[in-house]
């Protein structure tokens, strides 16, 4: 079976760095992207079933990456991570619909929970 095709979009080199070896280790394929512009631009070229974002960034923040993909690509499940603001963006990414959030520090069991959890939903 071909492994499932994540997105991992952060502005922070390190983060995506971290996540995307969590996520391969476990099997996964895994893309990244340094913000919202670039997340929507590689969504169009290629499919993913889930995208873990981060809600802070520049250029497209995650909140308003995550209105585009919950609008345009409905099959992808969105994951919203941030440790910004006392987790008051991760609440409202979850109103907006996404699929799980992740409080930053990430912890490697509860990424690959989280991740688990939005593929068999």
């Amino acid at each position: 079976m071909e492994p499932a095709k994540i997105l991992v979009v952060d502005d922070d080199a390190g983060v995506r760095d971290v996540v995307r070896s969590m996520l391969e280790a476990e099997g996964y394929s895994v893309t990244v992207a340094q913000n919202g512009r670039e997340a929507i631009i590689a969504l169009k070229s290629q499919s993913f079933r889930v995208m873990i974002t981060d809600l802070v960034m520049p250029e497209q923040e995650g909140i308003e990456t995550i209105k585009v993909v919950l609008r345009d690509y409905p099959s992808v499940k969105v994951i919203a991570m941030s440790g910004a603001f006392g987790g008051d963006y991760l609440r409202i990414a979850g109103y907006l619909g996404a699929h799980g959030t992740l409080a930053k520090p990430l912890q490697l069991a509860t990424v690959l929970k989280v991740v688990a959890d939005a593929l068999a939903s």
